[in-house]
Formats: C-alpha cells, structure tokens, sequence
C-alpha cells in the first residue's frame, strides 16, 4: 500500500503560511496582560473541548493571526491528508513500508465498515488477542491460574523495556486506585542488575507471575533479566522445598510462572514458556504506542478486563476528535502546532509537561519516549535532510513538587520553555486538613482545593508575572525590586479533567500520541521509526567482549572507550 503521499513531504518552509508566521514571529511583541485586557473574550475563543479535556489555550503566545496561519501550516503540509491516511492503513512507515495502526487497537468492537489492512481483517485481529488477554487477566484476578503450589498469583512482576514498560508502568501507577485488592504490579527494565535484584528481594515466589514482555523475543535488556527472574524463581522455590532441581521441576515452574507478549514463538517455547500463554500484536504497532495492545496485559489483570475497555474507550473518544474536528477547533492539531511555533519560531527547545496529579508522576518520563523518539529526526520520510529544527526536550515533574526544583528557570530564566499543566477536579483521595495552619489553610480545608490552586496560580504568575511598580507597592525595598520582578508571556497550555479514570488517561496518552503525529508531519519526517537508538546497542554487543577481559576486542576500540573499559576492569578485577 505504498502510495505517492509516503514518499513525497511537502517542505513547511517552502509555504506561503511558513513565511506569514515568520513575518509574525518577527513583529510579535507578546503582552498577554495587554491581550487579556482588550480581549474579555480571549480565555473562551482559546479553549476546546475534546472528549472530557477542557484544554486552555488562551495563555499562550497566541493571536487570532498567528492561529490563522498555523492552521494553514497544517493544510498546505497535508496534516489531514496524512492523519485520514493513518486511520485508513496506509503505510505511512516508508523507512518500514508499513501501516500504523495504533488507533486500530481501540476501535470499539463492530465498527462499521470493518478495517482490512494488507489483506488482514484487523478489527478480527485485534479483538481476538484482546479475548485472549482478557481470558488469562480473569483467570489471574479469580484465582483459577495459580503458581506451582496451587497458590493465587498476588505480583505481577513485568519484564520490558521502552515501550514494553513506559506505558504499562505509568498507566499502572495512574490507575492505582482501581487496582484490585491483594493484586501489585512491579516493573523490570533497566538491565542494571540491581533493578531486578530489588523488584524480586521481598516477594514469595510461589505467589509471583512474570511477564516478559518483548515484541521479538531477542532484546538484550529484556531477555536477561527475564533469565535473571527464572533463575530466581529456580532457586526460591527449590529453597522453599515447593519444586524438585530438575529439569522437569524447572520447566513445570516456569510453565505456571511465566507468560510473554510475543510473536516469537519459537523463542518464547526455547526459553520454556507455554506458547498458549503467549500474547501477540502486529508489526504496525509501535512499541511506543503500545500499551492499549498485549503490552498492556499486567494492567488488564490489575484493573480487570471492564476497565481495560474504558481506558480503549478513552483512546477512541481522542481518536474520534482527531479524526473529525475542524482543524481549528482539534486539540491535538493545535496543540501540535503550538509546538511547531515554538520550535521554529520563537527560539523554544525543551517543553514542560507538569501534572497536578500524583497519580501522573510518570506521565512525563512515558511522553519522553513517545515524543523523542518519535521526533528526534534528523532526516525526512524521503531521506531527504531535515529543513528545520525538529523535536524538543520534554520533560517534567509532578506539581508541586516541581514548584520547590525548577520552576525558578521557568518563571525567571532567560530561556523560553512552554509548559503543559495538566489537572483533574475529583481526587482519588479526598482529604480534608483537621486543623489547618492557622493563616491560610482553614480548619477542614479540601487539600486538593489547595492543591489546584496552585495549578491555577502558577499559570497566572506566568502568564503576567508581576511588574516593578507592583513590587515596589508591596513595600519592597528598592534594591530588591528587580530580583523580584516577573516578566510574565511564559506561554501555559492548561488541561483540566473532571477526574483520572481510566477513560480519561486513554484520552490524555491519545491526545499526546496525535499532537506527535501532526509535528512529524508539519516537518516532514516519519515519527514510526527509530533507527537512532540501533548504533548504542550494536555497539554494545561488540563492546561486551572487551569488558569480559577479552584483550583483540580490548584492542579494536578507540583510544578513550579502551581506556575507559581498562579502568572499570581495575576496578572491578
């Protein structure tokens, strides 16, 4: 299904709407006290509903002209030609020639018309592996499935890296209140081997189930702390008496302690886990974007099967958004857009995503990947170069936390750095202060009234800062008044949610998942590939002689490495 519209990206800077925001970006003097003040209407003309997210984009460095001609930006570059294009399968992978169907993992079961990609019925696919996921998840949560001593499984312990562990752990870790009770989920990824040493130390291994999790079977990561976990269950349970050290013992363990999410089933039944409790998905989802797929199967045992729809649900409700808003009411078109103008136009390198919700607190770390591996890029779709800068640095902590750290550079610092603040009304936990502090904070105050309020604070404090005449009307002495001053146009995008469910966690990853896609395609670059992160671990794997002490690889390397790999081995003799 290769068509003309993958090989051929259109060049932004080539546009008439690329020369307008130019010429924009170069007359803007950003003054969102004095927009605000001659525009009443500004805070309702800039905020969108998609889906349950009220999403404010009024603080931003945003007129009425420079929206207008972003969202030309977005249809001389194809944005929506290419977005139908995904929807419908085509291979919009040119690096991989293949579809990218993310968005196909979430389609409600009977969707009409039925999806067919490369001769594959994928809505049949899909919901067949997802029976099969569901089947084992109910087995688990029920107590049907139990280890080698008849014990009910109370740790899931998930063996992944990337994607195979950024979205489960973080969505886990989101979800936490409707994990079900005696049920705890751990994650392994980091081929350091205290990670697994620490993740196994305390469990009982008659009551743990692994997940291995690895699209081929074959990443180095994973698959070695996969064989570090059988290890450790060998000897704990040999150790407990609950097997016999035989091959026989060993291979009924692993058969009642492991599953994998897979297509490698020849690799999966080498390592000793029954391939009928293998779960597999496709070559057009990216692990990035994987986590609604197999991937995600420690969460559905975790918050069971019903709940595992209601987070697909929340991916659709995005998707549909996406898929149908006007571009100048889309959210994630805009919000992707957004970023374009700040890259390219406004100096901006790094952006700050800061949930104010504990719940969230690996939400930025998940976006890492799924934004920087996407956008990294340096070349186009055609393998041409790159006719701008792509990509920026995200990152982020959860408020307040992140108040008390680096908010100072935000606020302050001579970099511009916009920021995505993201917020939900209903708490998971909601907790009233008994006694207060006797200024500010009432008796029986709502703490996560408290909390928001600091969403809301800082926005404004970035959004207008504080001029020097207000400073000085605090009483501030006059040769404090400049390190107080707040120089305000620090552009915020709020999001507000009603509350952190599964459905509305679904929309947020979505809604980040398109807001990546309409960049790539603005710059011409393919964001499904990820050739960048190949060289390291190639390397790597030639490297590993040298570290074990064998002195030709020793002597094959450059100069430094060697030097570095002599010195770690007369640390480490």
């Amino acid at each position: 299904m290769r068509t003309e519209l993958a090989k051929q990206p259109v060049d932004a800077t080539t546009t008439s709407a690329w020369a307008d925001l130019s010429r924009l970006s170069g007359d803007l003097e950003p003054d969102l006290r004095g927009w605000f003040e001659s525009d009443p209407a500004r805070a309702e003309r800039f905020a969108f509903q998609a889906a349950d997210l009220y999403v404010d984009l009024s603080k931003n460095l945003l007129t009425d002209d420079v929206l207008a001609a972003l969202v030309d930006l977005a249809g001389q570059t194809g944005v929506a030609e290419r977005r139908d294009a995904m929807f419908s399968g085509e291979h919009i992978n040119p690096t991989e020639d293949r579809a990218v169907l993310h968005t196909a993992l979430r389609r409600p079961a009977g969707t009409a018309p039925a999806l067919h990609v490369d001769g594959q019925d994928v809505d049949a696919d899909v919901r067949a592996e997802l029976a099969k996921v569901y089947g084992f998840a109910e087995k688990v949560r029920s107590g049907e499935w139990t280890g080698v001593t008849g014990e009910k499984v109370r740790t899931i312990v998930n063996i992944g890296i990337g994607g195979s562990d950024l979205g489960p752990v973080m969505a886990y870790e989101a979800l936490e209140p409707y994990v079900a009770e005696g049920l705890e989920c751990r994650f392994v990824s980091n081929i350091d081997p205290t990670d697994v040493a620490q993740k196994t130390a305390d469990l009982d291994p008659a009551t743990t189930l692994f997940i291995v999790a690895s699209k081929t079977f074959g990443t180095l990561e994973t698959l070695t702390n996969a064989r570090l976990a059988r290890d450790w269950l060998w000897r704990s349970l040999v150790a407990a008496g609950a097997i016999e050290d035989t091959d026989e013992g060993r291979a009924g363990a692993v058969a009642k302690h492991f599953v994998a999410v897979s297509t490698a089933l020849d690799k999966v039944a080498a390592f000793g886990i029954d391939t009928e409790n293998a779960f597999g998905f496709w070559d057009w989802v990216g692990g990035r974007y994987s986590m609604d797929s197999a991937i995600g199967t420690s969460l559905a045992i975790a918050i069971g099967p019903e709940r595992f729809e209601e987070l697909l649900s929340g991916f659709h409700a995005m998707d549909e958004h996406f898929r149908t808003a006007p571009l100048e009411r889309n959210v994630p078109v805009l919000m992707g857009l957004l970023n374009v103008w700040y890259t390219n136009f406004r100096d901006a390198h790094t952006h700050a995503v800061l949930p104010y919700a504990q719940q969230l607190h690996r939400f930025p770390a998940y976006l890492q990947q799924l934004t920087m591996e996407s956008n990294g890029k340096s070349v186009r779709w055609d393998g041409s170069p790159v006719t701008a800068d792509t990509g920026e640095v995200f990152w982020g902590e959860p408020g307040t936390n992140g108040q008390h750290a680096f908010y100072q550079l935000i606020h302050q610092g001579t970099r511009l750095i916009p920021a995505d603040f993201i917020a939900v009304a209903q708490p998971a936990y909601g907790l009233t202060d008994p006694v207060g502090d006797g200024k500010a904070v009432a008796p029986g105050a709502d703490v996560h009234g408290l909390f928001l309020a600091n969403f809301f604070a800082q926005t404004k404090a970035l959004a207008f800062g504080r001029t020097a005449d207000e400073v000085r009307a605090e009483g501030t002495p006059e040769e404090l008044v400049s390190a107080r001053v707040f120089s305000g146009n620090r552009p915020t995008t709020s999001i507000l949610a009603p509350a952190l469910t599964p459905s509305v966690l679904g929309q947020l990853v979505a809604l980040y998942e398109h807001i990546t896609f309409v960049q790539g395609v603005v710059w011409g670059i393919d964001s499904f590939d990820q050739w960048g992160v190949e060289l390291g671990k190639k390397l790597a794997l030639e490297i590993a002689p040298a570290v074990a002490g064998d002195e030709a690889a020793l002597a094959a390397q450059d100069a430094s490495t060697a030097a570095l790999i002599a010195r770690y081995r007369t640390l480490r003799p």
